[in-house]
């Protein structure tokens, strides 16, 4: 997917995307910046750097463990020092090296981790020489013996011939910068003729490669350079470079290509974008091998991923100084791929690496040529930032429309879930196509998608269960209150209507015991009735709504709900006149006298909310059905009856069996109404 096709998807999802809630909003503007990351817009540093730790990570999780069997290293290790001394060692040695491990052992092809760009003068030959030219150039005896002792002595001469009758190739080092030198011969570049990727390679002024005999001697070589990322880890490797406009390719690619009959190597390229002149990106390698094509995927460098096969270790080590003494096994190097390097901390050719802090340079080349002879390197194709936004673009509307749906803990299994079909989908890529995608973004927006609905929906929720309280706590018992915080924007103090029940409830002849009583006594024994009363209301889910004098008034379907409001109001009724016998006892203990009450309870359609003026406000209920239920409550005493129902009451309750008491007409309605006691 290029990158405005990327943006063109990213705005049409934005554009329709339905109404959002606060959390939601600075979700999709944290999308829309990790998009712009993912398609090349902004670059986050920090981002990038997480993405290396996570592939650093998956490398040495799914790293194979057992070593190529075609490839081993003799390795110039401390011990080797130890018994054979400090590096360098005298070429002699080194074509003595050379020499066993093709004629004794029977290696396929050895290739040179080592650079050899000075001469060799340890044999004292070049001191003859200037004996020669001098004091002795007269001296027949000595230039004849001189003459008879240089093909031993010129140590550089006996390891050009060994290089002559094997198959080796050398390597050197690129170098650029201020201060930049060129020392040694390098090797004929590569000729691909038209097509090369002008101005897309790495570009080097300098260079360390080997003797000029040397390297004529040998023919081939490839370079040894590892790019490092900014973090300080070498996870690619470039198999081309331009030295001086010519092109020149890694000693791996070089060694490649002989184990493959020296195919010819093309380049492959993307194609251009529309109206561009020239060719596209550099995209893959070709060895054309009389087999096939072997395609090497490349970004536009010509770099490749590095396909550790595990820590330092991974493939088979001989130490140098037991492969010259004839201490391994003589099968051991025979008809494989030989790399001749160092792991000797003084000697300065380690690394770090995914898969550890200390890897060898030279392991690190037998790592690529595996991977290119297997061809199975990992890959960060073209079209990745394309994945990647389709994956934000998933994961992101999948979070911002799935975590409103759910619980917070819904939202965690679903956040967890997501992140594990990411991960997983990753590794899945890594292990089956070898693809390297990013998923830093991704996982990031998985986490603070939850993180902003979690911390939103808390303070949101608590705010909004603190208001209720405050609200409603007076009215309603706290087991209401608690299940209205369940979902507390469904719960308002606004003004509606609605079809509910009112219950009044009076004390007869309050008057009469007001006046045969102390104030404070009077105060004590009213709380006390209040307390008990308000305590049925609730524990019958009403909602207390007043107290008037001796009056008490209560009702039933709101602010929760409740379909069954007639019969709680009347099991509440009931249940109060119950509770007055108890409360009677009381009070005669206390000398106090006893009270009598009547209740009224009517249903109907009532406005309920928030009224009053500007000064005070309560919520309470409104209406014709509320003025009868205060009549019926009225009509209790001379009908000797506690509880009296309205009609629109009795048909509510269904099997519940009442008494009619009368029809009558009521202050304020012109046709008679049915009243009933509740048995």
């Amino acid at each position: 997917m290029s990158t405005s096709s990327s943006v063109d998807l990213a705005r049409t999802f934005l554009r329709r995307l339905a109404p959002l809630d606060l959390w939601q909003w600075l979700g999709v503007v944290v999308l829309g910046v990790l998009l712009a990351h993912a398609s090349g817009h902004i670059e986050l540093g920090f981002l990038n750097r997480i993405d290396a730790l996570l592939y650093d990570a998956r490398v040495r999780l799914l790293a194979r463990a057992e070593p190529d069997p075609r490839i081993a290293i003799v390795d110039i290790d401390e011990r080797s020092l130890a018994e054979l001394g400090r590096w360098p060692w005298n070429r002699a040695r080194l074509a003595d090296l050379v020499d066993s491990i093709f004629r004794q052992h029977g290696a396929l092809l050895l290739g040179l981790d080592v650079i050899l760009a000075e001469p060799d003068e340890s044999s004292g030959l070049a001191s003859l020489d200037t004996l020669g030219r001098g004091p002795l150039r007269h001296n027949d005896a000595f230039q004849a013996a001189l003459a008879g002792l240089r093909p031993q002595l010129d140590y550089d001469g006996r390891l050009a011939a060994v290089f002559r009758r094997y198959p080796v190739v050398l390597g050197f080092h690129l170098s650029s910068g201020a201060g930049a030198a060129s020392s040694g011969e390098l090797p004929p570049p590569l000729s691909l003729g038209a097509g090369e990727p002008a101005g897309q390679l790495t570009r080097w002024t300098g260079y360390g490669a080997n003797l000029p005999r040397l390297q004529q001697a040998a023919g081939a070589a490839g370079f040894l350079n590892a790019p490092i990322d900014p973090d300080g880890v070498t996870r690619r490797a470039l198999l081309l470079a331009r030295h001086d406009d010519k092109m020149y390719a890694a000693l791996s690619l070089v060694m490649t290509q002989i184990l493959l009959g020296n195919p010819p190597l093309q380049l492959r390229f993307a194609e251009p974008p529309a109206g561009s002149t020239g060719s596209g990106t550099l995209e893959a390698l070709e060895l054309l091998t009389v087999r096939g094509a072997l395609r090497i995927a490349v970004d536009e460098q010509a770099g490749v991923l590095l396909p550790f096969r595990g820590p330092v270790g991974s493939f088979a080590y001989h130490s140098a100084v037991d492969v010259l003494a004839g201490r391994v096994p003589v099968d051991s190097l025979r008809g494989r791929v030989v790399l001749l390097g160092t792991t000797a901390p003084g000697l300065l050719d380690q690394r770090v690496t995914p898969v550890g802090e200390a890897y060898p340079g030279v392991e690190a080349h037998a790592n690529l040529l595996s991977g290119l002879l297997a061809g199975n390197l990992p890959q960060s194709p073209a079209y990745t930032p394309g994945v990647e936004v389709l994956g934000l673009l998933f994961v992101g509307t999948a979070l911002l429309l799935g975590l409103p749906r759910f619980s917070p803990a819904g939202a965690v299994l679903l956040a967890m879930s997501l992140l594990m079909v990411v991960v997983a989908s990753n590794l899945a890529a890594w292990v089956f196509a070898r693809l390297a995608l990013p998923m830093a973004a991704i996982l990031l927006l998985v986490a603070m998608l939850l993180a902003l609905h979690l911390f939103f929906g808390y303070f949101v929720e608590h705010r909004a269960k603190r208001r209720l309280t405050e609200l409603f706590g007076q009215y309603v018992p706290p087991e209401l209150v608690e299940e209205m915080n369940r979902d507390p924007t469904h719960y308002s103090m606004e003004g509606r209507s609605s079809e509910m029940t009112v219950l009044f409830a009076d004390v007869r002849g309050f008057t009469t015991l007001a006046e045969g009583m102390p104030p404070d006594e009077l105060a004590r024994l009213m709380n006390d009735y209040f307390s008990v009363m308000t305590d049925i209301i609730r524990a019958h889910r009403g909602t207390l709504d007043k107290y008037v004098g001796d009056a008490l008034v209560a009702f039933w379907g709101a602010p929760l709900a409740d379909a069954q409001h007639a019969r709680h109001a009347v099991e509440a009724g009931l249940a109060m006149q119950a509770a007055l016998i108890g409360v009677n006892q009381r009070f005669a203990s206390r000398a106090w006298p006893s009270l009598r009450i009547g209740i009224g309870i009517n249903t109907g359609t009532m406005v309920v909310g928030d009224m009053g003026s500007r000064h005070r406000r309560s919520y309470t209920v409104l209406g014709d059905a509320v003025n009868l239920a205060s009549r019926l409550e009225g009509l209790s005493a001379q009908y000797g009856a506690g509880v009296i129902i309205g009609e629109a009451t009795y048909q509510a309750l269904g099997e519940w069996r009442c008494r009619q008491l009368d029809r009558v007409t009521v202050r304020g309605r012109n046709t008679p109404v049915a009243i009933y006691e509740p048995l």
